[in-house]
C-alpha cells in the first residue's frame, strides 16, 4: 500500500474525519490552484506580491552577506509567479546565488523549471523534488548561505502544534547565520477572510472536491461528491480558517477494501488556514530560536514578509 492509501484509509478511519490537505496537487489540483489565485476574493497571491515588487531590493540587502554567494531554497515552490519578482531583481543585481526550487509536485517543478528556462535563461536554478528536510539535509554541509523563502503563508496549513515543530526542526537543519523569509497572512476583517475561502465562482470548492476525485480514480473510491458540501469557517478568536467536506446523508463509501460509514452531517477536515498577529509571529520565532530582523507589509496590513536569522 503506498502512502496516499496508507494517509487516506488512516485519516477516514479517524474520528473526526480528515484528509491531509498535501494531497491537493495532483495535476488538476495545480491547476485549480492558479485559477484560486486569480481569484477577486483571494487577495493572499497579488498582497504577497505588491510586497516582494515594492521592496525587492531590501530583500536583497538582508539576503546576501558580502556579496557572498547564498543558495535562495524555496519551499514549496509552485509556479514560481511571485519568486520571479525577486529573481529577476537579483539577476539584474548581478546577485551571487543559485535557486533551489523545493516541492514534492515534480509536475510543478518541471513545468516551473521550463518558465524559468525562457523568462530567465541566466538563472542558476536547481529544482529538487523531495521533502523539505530531507532537501535541506543535503545541502547542510556546504559553505554559502542558505535562505530560506516559504511565501504564501503557507506556514498556516499546519496547527501550532506543527508549527512550532516545523520551526524548530527548519532552525536544527541551517547554519548559523542562515536566513527564513517567511510570509503570514495577518488577521484581518473576518468577511474578507472568509470569501477568500468560499468564493462565489465555487473553485476553492472544487479545489477541495478533487481531493475525492482523486481518490476514486486512484484508489478506486466510489464517492459521491454531490452528495457532500464544502464548508469553510473562520474563527476570529484563535484566527484559524477551517475546510470542511460535510456529508449531506448517512452513506458509506468504500476504498479498496475498506467501507468508509459517514453519518448525516458529519465532516472530513480538510485543511486549516492559521491568520497571525505580530505577537503570534514574534512568539513563534522566539520559541524556535530565530531572531526576526526585518519585515515588510503593504498598505492594508493584509499580509507581512518577515525575514529571521539563525
Amino acid at each position: 500500500m503506498n502512502q496516499f492509501a496508507s494517509d487516506v484509509l488512516e485519516g477516514l478511519s479517524a474520528q473526526p474525519k480528515r484528509l491531509s490537505s498535501k494531497y491537493f496537487y495532483d495535476q488538476k489540483g495545480d491547476e485549480l490552484f492558479q485559477q484560486i489565485m486569480a481569484l477577486d476574493e483571494y487577495y493572499l497571491t497579488r498582497t504577497e506580491y505588491s510586497i516582494l515588487d515594492q521592496f525587492k531590493a531590501q530583500v536583497l540587502d538582508q539576503f546576501k552577506s558580502d556579496n557572498k554567494p547564498f543558495n535562495l531554497i524555496e519551499f514549496g515552490a509552485g509556479d514560481g509567479y511571485k519568486t520571479k519578482v525577486l529573481l529577476r531583481h537579483f539577476l539584474e543585481q548581478k546577485a551571487n546565488f543559485c535557486y533551489m526550487p523545493i516541492d514534492i509536485s515534480s509536475n510543478v517543478l518541471e513545468q516551473l523549471e521550463t518558465s524559468l528556462k525562457v523568462e530567465l535563461p541566466a538563472l542558476n536554478v536547481t529544482p529538487i523534488c523531495n521533502h523539505y528536510f530531507e532537501a535541506l539535509e543535503e545541502l547542510k554541509e556546504g559553505k554559502e548561505r542558505n535562505v530560506i523563502l516559504f511565501l504564501g503563508s503557507n506556514i498556516g496549513n499546519f496547527t501550532a502544534e506543527q508549527a512550532d515543530s516545523f520551526l524548530k526542526g527548519l532552525n536544527a537543519a541551517l547554519k548559523e547565520d542562515d536566513i527564513l523569509f517567511i510570509g503570514f497572512d495577518l488577521k484581518k476583517d473576518p468577511e474578507v477572510i472568509l470569501n477568500a475561502y468560499n468564493d462565489k465562482q465555487g473553485v476553492t470548492a472544487a479545489f477541495n472536491f478533487n481531493l475525492l476525485d482523486r481518490i476514486n480514480s486512484e484508489l478506486g473510491g466510489n464517492f459521491n461528491t454531490s452528495q457532500f458540501r464544502h464548508y469553510p469557517i473562520y474563527n476570529p478568536m484563535t484566527g484559524t480558517t477551517t475546510s470542511y467536506l460535510i456529508s449531506e446523508k448517512e452513506q458509506t463509501v468504500e476504498i479498496m477494501d475498506a467501507a468508509i460509514h459517514f453519518r448525516a452531517w458529519e465532516p472530513i477536515h480538510m485543511e486549516i488556514s492559521q491568520k497571525y498577529d505580530q505577537v503570534m509571529i514574534n512568539e513563534m520565532a522566539k520559541k524556535a530560536d530565530f531572531e526576526i530582523i526585518d519585515g515588510f507589509t503593504d498598505d492594508k496590513k493584509y499580509f507581512l514578509s518577515s525575514v529571521w536569522r539563525k
